[in-house]
């Protein structure tokens, strides 16, 4: 038996994953267990749980493998304050401390937190360094169900690049291509991010949700701080940005170009400007994306696809790549922000290192991604018994039936079933559900729930079989990273005068039969459910189809606004008293709200840091 521990950290996302013999054993992000948000620390808990779950010890594991070279970080990090100078020396000199005290000797970091899961002895000849972007590339393909495919990654940036071009054939995986920093896509879109009020590596998805509200008016605009190729390469002004050597992303210069300084989220609301700004940064990122796509696909004549990198989680851009039909297949890695370069790093060592054989899943390699902790039903009944809550366990026939009545009666479900879903996407493992049908389901959940933006769309889980009925789509989405129509049998237009509605305003305007996941443009990011990966899940939509002859449910995250998705029956439990959730159905146990003590409330909407 041949091990590999993969890791990834201190930057965002920390994650861990271990392979045995080549097969995605357990994988899992640090925020979960820290409940930190996006926590970039080094993943102890995350290794210390994929360790156990695959019942090893850490001196037993045979390699450990870190996603990206230090080294190479810091010779970008160097080089580009040099080509900068004298602009960026305050940034410079609060950056070098950290990296000379730890970044930089990472090895020795590394081997230093890695004594402390295990006091026999560990040979630091034992650690390895993937690069960033291969251990993206190698993340999206190795699991993928294809043997032979293009694959692209783009995000803010790794060691120097910041897009890349690869092809993957049987075992083998090779970097044709590169963009490089400060030439960056996922900065561009994070840039904006910043420009309009939201968190940077966080609230990126936020413009992704806001953009349809708007109008794409400011596309000439963004041109002159963008020069885009025909093949989808492009370069970026420096002049307007500031993320190269400075605190913020942007700078004067990029506000007089819009003619607004960036928003304060504290103190201002968003407008009409904002959302026509998001419309247009979304439709240049699109068609980066499809350009380079179009390019690469003419240039190699490969007819699958596979991406990686924080900007394949723009589900938008996913939906339209698979509108242009450029590709017959298309298949892009759940977890494929930073946390899944733990995985990648892991299967570049196992495959392109060690030239292991690959056996191909016409499904794929990813478990559904449900590779985190689960708690067996003792385990839920001893938490839930410890910390005081009132519930009643009933057979799994009598939970479903129970949970899809409570859902045609418009009430709001806390949902923990089996292993926790790895990647930043609830998949009917740790979910809040509710009925799609109902006109004001999307405003209770963001405003009493999820305490978050009143625009924020929400998801739907549709059965595999009734998903062409119900949406403008036909093939498999399992990881919701498809955007799609909802079908025009279904749809409900609006007036003209609702069409002329400021932007904002057409939230609540009943555009389909499920209004409630019916984004105001009538589209939808869809998670097709499949028997096999999650039984239960789709048993309970099943019951609602029976109960409703409506085969979707919505299916949000298992957290608030800022939190981390929820881990533990605790976790759950917590979130469920600090919110207006109706019922929490964890493993066999049903918790009705109305039955628990009320001295257990949470005061859970100041509890987290919003994004």
């Amino acid at each position: 038996m041949k091990t590999i521990l993969g890791i990834s950290a201190f930057y965002h996302d920390s994650a861990a994953c271990i392979l045995v013999d080549g097969e995605i054993v357990a994988a899992a992000q640090e925020e979960r267990f820290t409940r930190k948000k996006h926590d970039a620390s080094y993943p102890y808990n995350a290794i210390k749980f994929v360790l156990s779950y695959a019942n090893l010890e850490l001196s037993k594991v045979d390699k450990i493998v870190f996603f990206e070279k230090p080294f190479l970080k810091f010779e970008r990090l160097l080089e580009t304050y040099v080509a900068f100078a004298p602009k960026g020396f305050l940034s410079f000199c609060k950056a070098m401390p950290l990296w000379i005290k730890e970044k930089l000797f990472q090895k020795h970091l590394l081997f230093n937190k890695l004594k402390n899961h295990d006091d026999k002895y560990i040979s630091d000849e034992n650690i390895f360094f993937s690069e960033h972007h291969l251990s993206h590339a190698a993340s999206a393909f190795f699991p993928s169900p294809f043997n032979e495919a293009i694959v692209i990654t783009a995000d803010g940036v790794g060691e120097w690049a910041t897009t890349t071009v690869a092809i993957g054939r049987n075992n083998s995986l090779e970097i044709k291509k590169e963009i490089h920093f400060p030439h960056s896509l996922g900065l561009l879109y994070s840039a904006f991010t910043y420009y309009l009020g939201f968190k940077v590596n966080s609230g990126e998805y936020k413009i992704m949700g806001l953009a349809p509200y708007g109008k794409n008016i400011y596309k000439d605009k963004i041109k002159k701080i963008i020069d885009i190729k025909e093949d989808g390469t492009f370069r970026l002004n420096q002049k307007y940005f500031n993320y190269a050597t400075g605190f913020t992303m942007t700078n004067n210069y990029f506000d007089k170009l819009f003619g607004q300084k960036a928003r304060d989220s504290k103190k201002e609301k968003l407008t009409q400007f904002h959302m026509d700004v998001a419309a247009s940064i979304q439709s240049i990122t699109e068609e980066i994306m499809i350009k380079l796509i179009k390019s690469t696909q003419k240039e190699y004549g490969i007819k699958n696809l596979c991406l990686a990198g924080g900007v394949a989680l723009n589900c938008v851009v996913n939906g339209k790549i698979l509108k242009e039909n450029i590709f017959d297949n298309i298949w892009i890695q759940p977890a494929a922000g930073d946390a899944g370069g733990a995985l990648g790093a892991a299967l570049a060592l196992w495959y392109e290192d060690e030239k292991q054989f690959r056996k191909i899943n016409q499904a794929d390699d990813m478990r559904g991604s449900y590779l985190g902790p689960e708690y067996s039903q003792e385990q839920i009944e001893k938490e839930l018994k410890f910390i005081g809550a009132n519930f009643r366990v009933l057979n799994y026939d009598e939970l479903i039936d129970k949970t899809a009545e409570y859902l045609t009666e418009e009430k709001v479900i806390g949902w923990f079933q089996g292993r926790m879903e790895f990647g930043p996407r609830a998949l009917g493992a740790r979910s809040i559900l509710g009925d799609p049908r109902s006109p004001k389901m999307q405003k209770n959940l963001n405003l009493k729930v999820k305490y978050r933006e009143g625009f924020r769309p929400f998801a739907p889980s549709v059965l595999r079989e009734d998903l062409s009925e119900w949406f403008n789509l036909n093939t498999d989405s399992p990881y919701m990273l498809l955007v799609a129509n909802v079908n025009n049998k279904k749809k409900v237009e609006m007036t003209e005068l609702e069409k002329n509605l400021f932007g904002i305003d057409k939230l609540n305007i009943k555009r389909s039969d499920i209004p409630a996941v019916t984004h105001v443009d009538y589209s939808a990011r869809i998670q097709t459910v499949h028997e096999k990966t999650n039984p239960l899940y789709y048993k309970l939509i099943k019951k609602f189809k029976e109960k409703t002859n409506c085969p979707v449910i919505i299916n949000t995250s298992f957290n608030v606004r800022g939190e981390p998705i929820v881990n533990t029956p605790t976790d759950a439990f917590n979130c469920f008293m600090g919110t207006d959730l109706d019922y929490l159905v964890i493993g066999n146990c049903i918790l009705d709200k109305n039955n628990q003590d009320s001295n257990l409330k949470k005061n859970y909407k100041n509890e987290f840091e919003l994004d």
